[in-house]
């Protein structure tokens, strides 16, 4: 008889969470492929197939592992094709990455220029590719056939059944527009600007107008073999520096990362004296050996900084307005 009450309270509870994931509005994965109302002439041939953890490697083996330090949970696979052209084919991949932050770092980190085709929170398209994040899913589609505009219409399509509403990482927003390299700003899981002290958090790339002068030597000298006269011509050139952010548990860590950071500089970089932005906080200023001249300052759980610049007051101004609207 207690043998039975226990089966009884086992089957209840089952029950309870079976109906728990459908009373949240939990989506079957495989139901985001569109299987009606395609383009016109394409239908589906293969799949949805779904992957996990385990089997990710089967599928994707060479960048799995991007995947997987972003926290993927699983993802499925399809296959389209032209009922006419039957060698004009387009796969579907839809990642599930547990959460809108995480799907947002796979995308940042695919995406190397900016060319936003109108469907997610954020996408990118060509003539042959398309990918987008919307909620905390990550989408990718590719194309044999050389068709922006088909590639668009999928896309829509699938976007279209996602109804995860998550709006886009908070921490995009902080990053000052002015000067911002269009589709630059990046999340990374780990090791933020390269350093594993810094773990994870976001960077922007600014491009900074810089006077460079270059050595001409006269034409005329050069033939007749005097070239002691050089002349000077100035132009113009955009300079790369970065906006980064890196975010911690709490204060406290993000005081011992800095302190870490610090003792990094000094011993394969430079640590410069002097004031640095009247803030009132923690900071340092220095020079990294492959960053460049770095400024960096602690915000409650966050570290700021700006590294990279050229001239010293674009690299404090930035990073002050930085400051400003990190909330």
């Amino acid at each position: 008889m207690v043998k039975r009450k226990k089966l009884i309270i086992i089957f209840v509870l089952l029950l309870m969470c079976a109906w728990s994931g459908i009373s949240t509005g939990a989506t079957p994965l495989d139901s985001l492929i569109p299987k009606r109302d395609l383009p016109g002439g394409w239908v589906l041939i293969h799949g949805p197939q779904i992957y996990n953890k385990k089997t990710l490697f089967e599928h994707i083996n060479g960048q799995a592992e991007l995947y997987l330090k972003y926290g993927f949970r699983q993802s499925v696979f399809a296959i389209y094709q032209d009922k006419k052209k039957a060698q004009n084919q387009i796969e579907v991949d839809i990642y599930d990455m547990g959460n809108v932050v995480q799907a947002f770092g796979v995308f940042s980190r695919f995406r190397n220029e900016d060319r936003p085709g109108g469907f997610g929170l954020d996408s990118y398209l060509d003539d042959h590719s398309a990918f987008f994040y919307k909620g905390k899913y990550f989408v990718m589609a590719y194309s044999t056939e050389s068709n922006s505009d088909l590639m668009s219409q999928f896309s829509k399509l699938i976007a279209f059944k996602i109804s995860d509403s998550s709006p886009p990482p908070k921490e995009i927003r902080y990053f000052p527009r002015n000067g911002l390299k269009p589709g630059s700003i990046q999340y990374f899981s780990e090791g933020l600007l390269g350093h594993q002290f810094l773990k994870r958090g976001f960077q922007g790339t600014y491009v900074e107008e810089v006077e460079v002068k270059d050595k001409v030597e006269d034409k005329e000298k050069v033939e007749a073999k005097v070239k002691d006269e050089i002349k000077e011509k100035t132009r113009i050139e955009g300079k790369e520096c970065h906006l980064f952010l890196a975010i911690f548990k709490d204060a406290q860590e993000a005081a011992s990362a800095l302190k870490i950071y610090k003792e990094d500089l000094s011993n394969k970089g430079k640590i410069f004296s002097g004031s640095i932005i009247q803030i009132g906080t923690s900071a340092l200023k220095g020079e990294d050996p492959y960053q460049g001249k770095v400024i960096v300052l602690q915000k409650g759980f966050y570290l700021l900084g700006v590294a990279g610049f050229e001239k010293e007051e674009v690299g404090e101004n930035r990073l002050t307005e930085f400051m400003k609207n990190v909330k």
